[in-house]
């Protein structure tokens, strides 16, 4: 019983690691034609119990004006560590800009908190849009695991911003034109099969601790549950979504990208599941499907696939 108890995190801490520097790094083929970019470091985007919340930035040589933003996250858990310009490098080399966000974490901030600081840089984005080589119209999100349950989460709930705000950045659109990601978690009302809940799973319930349920009974578990599915806001409105997943994968199983492909299908929104075969939660070729998710934009975004 010990065993388990401890393998449980163990598994999680790895789940949580494989979209920072280790996975994506996906051997020399990352970098082998990596075209001079510019990293600007510590971007400050908003600000949060005094505390910065910031981006790198991989700005190619020839932007071709489509914006990338890149979740750091794992476990909704963000750390400036996880930043890897092996991680842009894919999208530069086809003149994509790389915004690398890095969001408040669990359990000191909690989801809806998350979603903020999410929302706020889509808005920093655009307001900066020109100084960064980037169509304030042509921005498209990522990330993999929470990253990627984040990046549906942005695409699905975008807003027009607030006209009356005093500060500009609050003022401009949160919306994103594209998504593609890595093995969201989609709905937590049905996990694994219909009507089974994501807390009832032991290997999720490390990750769930601290991401802001305030009602610990199964009917306040069920409305932050459904608050917090991507699926639960997708609209014909969702921009068109691209997402890879392992057929294997057991701790977000391919069953939340297939039901929300089904989605999608229903709501006439282009999107495209690629599924592989035998890959559970992360895989060592993850780093080359990135090239993938620079050609989906290069597509929806209006782009050519290269720089200008």
């Amino acid at each position: 019983m010990k065993r388990r108890r401890f393998a449980i995190p163990l598994l999680l801490a790895f789940a949580a690691a494989l979209l920072t520097a280790p996975t994506l790094r996906a051997g020399s083929r990352l970098h082998a034609q990596e075209p001079t970019a510019a990293r600007i470091r510590d971007v400050i985007y908003g600000y949060k119990q005094g505390v910065a919340t910031t981006m790198d930035v991989f700005k190619p040589a020839k932007p071709n004006g489509i914006g990338v933003l890149w979740l750091v996250s794992g476990g909704w858990v963000s750390s400036h560590d996880g930043i890897n310009p092996g991680v842009a490098a894919p999208f530069n080399r086809k003149g994509e800009t790389v915004f690398e966000v890095v969001h408040g974490s669990r359990p000191k901030f909690a989801l809806p908190e998350i979603m903020q600081d999410l929302q706020r840089s889509v808005r920093f984005i655009r307001t900066h849009a020109s100084e960064y080589g980037v169509d304030p119209n042509r921005l498209g999100v990522s990330g993999g695991s929470s990253g990627g349950h984040l990046s549906l989460m942005v695409g699905a709930k975008g807003d027009d911003g607030d006209p009356n705000a005093k500060d500009p950045v609050d003022r401009a659109s949160s919306r994103v034109q594209a998504i593609a990601c890595f093995f969201p978690p989609t709905d937590f009302m049905n996990y694994s099969k219909e009507g089974e809940r994501a807390f009832q799973q032991p290997m999720l319930q490390v990750f769930l601790v601290g991401i802001g349920i305030t009602d610990n009974t199964p009917e306040g578990r069920d409305r932050f549950a459904k608050v917090y599915s991507p699926i639960t806001w997708a609209t014909e409105k969702m921009p068109p979504t691209l997402i890879v997943h392992g057929d294997a994968d057991k701790l977000v199983p391919i069953y939340q990208s297939q039901r929300f492909m089904d989605r999608l299908e229903a709501l006439k929104v282009p999107h495209q599941l690629i599924v592989r075969p035998g890959k559970g939660h992360g895989w060592p070729e993850l780093g080359q499907d990135l090239d993938l998710f620079a050609d989906w934009y290069a597509k929806y975004l209006g782009g050519t696939g290269k720089a200008d």
